[in-house]
């Protein structure tokens, strides 16, 4: 096994969100696609090998989750975060957005309290609007680059009936590991108010070499008590079309709260290929995860020092974690409208506009930079001559 991640497949024509819906989404397809989070890498071959047994079956049944499902998500966890869950722990979502909204039914009720930290990935605020509980807002702190959650303000926004907290874990769209010491504060100012702590983990294996993840759920007894962990292979090894994550549940009476919902809207059968893909990544991908690390690595490297010598009106923040970079593009002094316009059509290249991502997102941007250093180079020549031409 030796990946190649300078070559990847024509992805054009697959009905693939982030190509083939550049049109709808930008209003052209002449851009190149830095937005979505998801990855141009191919799929390991040894997840594509277990696919192609299974289907050789030829028959694709009602089906369930074995046992080495389970053991291979136990050993992952254990290997890579030296977190020892349980089988009876890990309960299905088929993602991680509507395992955020499972815990919103579950765990609250119309008029209750969310809170979210934004500026955060977008469907948080959804898993809360959507179902008629109170979004509270307490946004994280910036000073100098440098990105902190707002504990004070924390504790001033908790009201009698504000129910959980979502956290993300590494945040998106930061790429912030957050440190032990901030996760404790934070997991005590939830356990003193019974506020429940739904952690968005989906990140948590894309860490940079002399970062460290934190779960939640690891940093004691009743933190872990307090915690509904949300975590899947599909960002590790871009299967987020298999719909196949894991929610991870400690706590015996919020499992079975959890699961009841998921059982009442029948949605937890999952599906076969997922399991299959989930079993293969989890058993077989910490070779190929190391390998994909440095060459995230080398493409962050590249970007950060690009902008960094030649784009010096955009200020990259490096990412603890995740293949996003955050753009702070506040000195172009555009607003919302016309930063989104000009990376699309001066720059020609399609990311996420901040402000999607909540207050404090205006004036940045979220570019993906998943793929091959080849289309990293060409992105950033354009980026170049498009802010060269405003002076």
């Amino acid at each position: 096994m030796n990946p190649n991640f300078d070559e990847t497949p024509k992805r054009e024509g697959t009905d693939c969100v982030k190509y083939d819906l550049r049109k709808e989404i930008f209003g052209t397809d002449e851009v190149i696609p830095m937005w979505v989070a998801d990855m141009d890498f191919k799929t390991p071959d040894f997840i594509v090998d277990a696919l192609n047994v299974r289907i050789s079956h030829e028959i694709f049944g009602y089906s369930f989750r074995p046992e080495i499902y389970f053991s291979s998500i136990i050993k992952w966890l254990q290997f890579q975060h030296n977190w020892p869950v349980t089988k009876d722990w890990i309960c299905f979502s088929p993602g991680i957005v509507p395992a955020l909204n499972f815990c919103t039914l579950a765990f609250s009720k119309p008029g209750d309290s969310i809170i979210i930290q934004p500026p955060v990935y977008f469907p948080f605020f959804s898993a809360v609007k959507s179902h008629d509980r109170n979004l509270v807002l307490n946004p994280l702190l910036e000073k100098n680059g440098e990105w902190h959650m707002d504990l004070i303000g924390l504790k001033k926004c908790i009201v009698k009936n504000t129910r959980m907290i979502f956290l993300c874990n590494p945040h998106n769209p930061l790429g912030k590991v957050w440190l032990e010491e901030e996760l404790i504060e934070l997991a005590n100012i939830c356990i003193q108010n019974k506020i429940l702590i739904i952690s968005d983990e989906i990140h948590s294996d894309l860490i940079m070499p002399g970062k460290k993840h934190h779960p939640m759920a690891t940093l004691g007894t009743e933190i872990e008590d307090n915690t509904i962990t949300c975590i899947a292979p599909s960002k590790t090894f871009n299967l987020a079309g298999l719909s196949t994550s894991s929610v991870i549940i400690s706590n015996p009476d919020y499992r079975a709260a959890f699961n009841k919902i998921v059982g009442d809207l029948h949605v937890g059968n999952g599906n076969i290929f997922g399991t299959i893909a989930s079993i293969a990544a989890y058993s077989n991908g910490h070779k190929w995860l190391n390998e994909l690390r440095q060459y995230l690595k080398k493409n962050l490297d590249f970007v950060i020092n690009y902008f960094n010598k030649r784009i010096t009106l955009i200020k990259p923040l490096m990412p603890d974690a995740t293949y996003m970079i955050w753009l702070d593009c506040r000195a172009l002094k555009m607003n919302t409208k016309e930063l989104h316009e000009f990376f699309i059509t001066r720059a020609g290249v399609g990311m996420n506009e901040g402000s999607t991502f909540g207050p404090g997102g205006e004036g940045y941007m979220r570019m993906n930079i998943a793929c091959p250093l080849s289309q990293v180079k060409v992105a950033l020549e354009k980026i170049e001559k498009a802010v060269n031409s405003l002076r």
